[in-house]
């Protein structure tokens, strides 16, 4: 039996043969680890995956209790952590010069790491990210629905897909995503591996758009929901979600989840109309370490 404690490692088939029965366990609150691990997977598969990913699992008692990874770009991504091993985490990767450039996880997990990251190192936590994670109940269509359809996007729908994601990343202040886009990196990108649907009026426009992941754990996330601004306020989101969702479910999923911005009371609203329950909160820092100017 391996001792308890963190074991790191940068083998991802090693981490999921030892961890994958953990993060399928709770594939709701486990979903962002889901897909970002099977997204470096497969790109290691493919041979594109070049620039290691640090895997991290804490043991005990011959059970996973909780994981994190940090991608090369420096993001620490944490499933929830009892509070008694956030210390022990945060010195372990001080220890082997480690310094993530933000940190993700459940709101009370990361504000945890936070502090305890600027007792440790100086560098001061900046929170940049915050929203509400909500998990598909049962699913009610909204009434009346607008008129039109949903439809699978295609690839002669890939640039108007590509236009809408990036004032998607405007209107959320995605500034990463819209440097990728904007270089034409669209494959690494969040957006690259997600299906797309539109919701098009009886007259074949296309007026709002819905994603999903695929099934990973039983689990997919719609991601991201956009109506050009001129067009909201019409059920048009409401009924792309609920087409991508109904989707999720016939193609087989357990879970399937979102997340929404808590500034914006509209869109959580319309979520839980159609049947989403909210489940927990996430929270993301940056980390600054810019050493303090001489007083």
């Amino acid at each position: 039996m391996r001792p308890d404690g963190w074991q790191l490692t940068e083998d991802i088939d090693d981490f999921l043969a030892r961890a994958g029965d953990f993060l399928r366990s709770r594939p709701a609150l486990h979903n962002t680890p889901l897909t970002d691990i099977e997204k470096l997977r497969t790109r290691a598969a493919d041979a594109h995956g070049a620039e290691a990913t640090l895997f991290g699992r804490l043991e005990s008692e011959g059970e996973v209790r909780a994981i994190f990874y940090r991608t090369p770009r420096g993001r620490l991504s944490l499933t929830p952590l009892p509070a008694e091993q956030v210390g022990p985490l945060a010195a372990h990767l001080v220890g082997l010069g480690h310094t993530p450039s933000d940190v993700i996880a459940d709101h009370d997990t990361a504000t945890a790491f936070a502090r305890t990251w600027q007792r440790h190192t100086g560098a001061a936590p900046v929170p940049f990210w915050r929203t509400h994670l909500y998990r598909l109940g049962t699913l009610t269509p909204p009434l009346p629905s607008p008129e039109g359809r949903g439809r699978v996007a295609g690839e002669q729908d890939h640039e108007q897909v590509v236009r809408w994601c990036r004032e998607f990343c405007v209107d959320v202040g995605e500034q990463s995503s819209i440097d990728l886009i904007d270089a034409g990196s669209w494959a690494d990108s969040r957006f690259g591996d997600r299906h797309f649907t539109l919701w098009e009026t009886p007259d074949g426009t296309p007026v709002s758009m819905a994603a999903a992941t695929s099934i990973v754990g039983g689990m997919v996330r719609v991601d991201p929901v956009y109506t050009p601004a001129h067009l909201r306020g019409r059920g048009y989101a409401g009924a792309v979600t609920v087409a991508v969702s109904r989707a999720a479910l016939t193609a087989g999923a357990t879970d399937v989840v979102l997340f929404a911005d808590p500034n914006n009371p509209t869109s959580n609203a319309l979520y839980q109309r159609i049947g989403y329950v909210r489940v927990a909160d996430f929270t993301g820092y940056k980390f600054s370490y810019d050493a303090p100017e001489a007083g």
